[in-house]
């Protein structure tokens, strides 16, 4: 068996891997083994059953009434179901830069012939609701057809306030959509497509969903549904009402990723049993827990608001190495992949080499996030790299004190 450059058969790290990146992550056994049901007939009344109980169940996670759409995609390709399915060639969208993946979801829309006002931002901030409202009321003759926003930006580790967003909006009087991409906050963070007045929801499965990558979700509002039957992009793969008028009988047009739909539904459940208020709650604490460790450290935050800082992934930024330049990130992580067997995330875009990110999501514990931890501070003094100690254990003492006031 020829293996890429470095691996070898008869080296096998002890232990299990820590898979720290924020996306995709740790796949929990329950759900390993639901995949690893027998592939059935995707037209038989079996798996008719298993289409119902999905196209229900994630319902509820995106917490919204209306119809949600799963594609054998990843989330690039929800964005792009988004898009084709409720606007023209020409079209003006606004989109605002708030980090890797909203320049992403930018460069598709340019691709598919739309015309994107683009929102700068310093990749350290998130969404200025207020700037969005000055565009659209500058937008007399609403030709901007549609809003897109990151909701959780995972190559900052900043998360921004959508309900903002739908003031914002509302307040313009305007009638653009709003499209959200929730890839990375979906059953992780608090979200709701209807309350907040969302129309388009974007979202992938290898996140806050557990699952590994190859489900992509457009969560509709009949605003949107509307919008669908005037659409000039070409879709075909894509197209909603050949999805929806399948997904009414638990069927799909296509052939659907079919264990994958199995792992979802052990993720509904899993997610259930939990209850969503507190898979939320155990994520704002690990978040918590992961700032005061770097804080600790004496290293620095790449978000600057505290009140944008993501619940699932912490973006760090190096500390200097001499005036103007900072130490090596990738460096770090390669230390800590070869020595720990530990992976963390990288830093994406205007951010490589300078950022690192530590994920923390999906299924994971208090337990799960020290150790990772405890793998970042290891790191930090096996690199000798300029540090204080004791960042584990201010989370540890953080933790603790939730433990008693759960207890309380």
């Amino acid at each position: 068996m020829k293996l890429p450059s470095g691996l070898r058969l008869d080296h096998h790290p002890t232990g299990r891997h820590f898979l720290q990146i924020p996306g995709p992550t740790n796949v929990p056994d329950r759900i390993l083994r639901a995949i690893d049901h027998p592939t059935i007939d995707h037209r038989g009344p079996e798996f008719g059953e298993l289409g119902h109980y999905v196209l229900d169940g994630v319902r509820k996670i995106f917490q919204t009434t209306q119809p949600v759409v799963i594609y054998s995609a990843s989330g690039t390709g929800a964005w792009e179901a988004a898009l084709v399915n409720t606007l023209s060639s020409g079209d003006r969208v606004l989109m605002v830069e708030t980090g890797h993946f909203a320049a992403l979801w930018k460069r598709l829309a340019e691709r598919l012939g739309l015309i994107a006002d683009y929102v700068p931002g310093d990749w350290r901030s998130g969404i200025d609701a207020g700037e969005i409202g000055r565009r659209l009321a500058s937008d007399r003759a609403h030709s901007i057809r549609a809003v897109c926003v990151v909701h959780n930006e995972t190559s900052s580790g900043i998360t921004s306030d959508i309900a903002a967003v739908r003031r914002a909006i509302d307040t313009a009087g305007h009638p653009a959509l709003l499209m959200v991409d929730t890839v990375s906050s979906i059953g992780s963070i608090d979200y709701r497509h209807d309350e907040w007045g969302v129309d388009v929801t974007i979202a992938g499965s290898q996140k806050g969903l557990m699952l590994p990558p190859g489900l992509g979700f457009n969560a509709i509002s009949p605003k949107a549904l509307a919008a669908s039957r005037t659409a000039g992009l070409p879709r075909a793969f894509w197209a909603w009402d050949d999805m929806l008028a399948a997904n009414e009988k638990g069927y799909w047009p296509t052939t659907p990723s079919t264990n994958l739909l199995y792992g979802l539904a052990e993720a509904i459940d899993m997610l259930a049993s939990e209850g969503l208020a507190a898979v939320f709650a155990r994520h704002v604490r690990h978040g918590e827990a992961t700032r005061r460790a770097v804080q600790a450290w004496g290293l620095e935050l790449l978000c600057r608001n505290p009140a944008e800082a993501s619940p699932v992934v912490t973006a760090v930024v190096m500390p200097e190495a001499a005036p103007g330049k900072r130490h090596d990130a990738d460096a770090l992580r390669r230390l800590v992949l070869e020595r720990f067997n530990m992976s963390l995330g990288t830093g994406l875009g205007r951010l490589a080499g300078w950022v690192f990110r530590i994920g923390h999501l999906g299924d994971f514990n208090d337990l799960s996030l020290v150790g990772t931890l405890g793998g970042v501070e290891m790191g930090l003094a096996a690199a000798g790299l300029p540090h204080r100690p004791g960042g584990v254990q201010a989370a540890v003492e953080y933790l603790a004190a939730c433990a008693r006031e759960a207890r309380a």
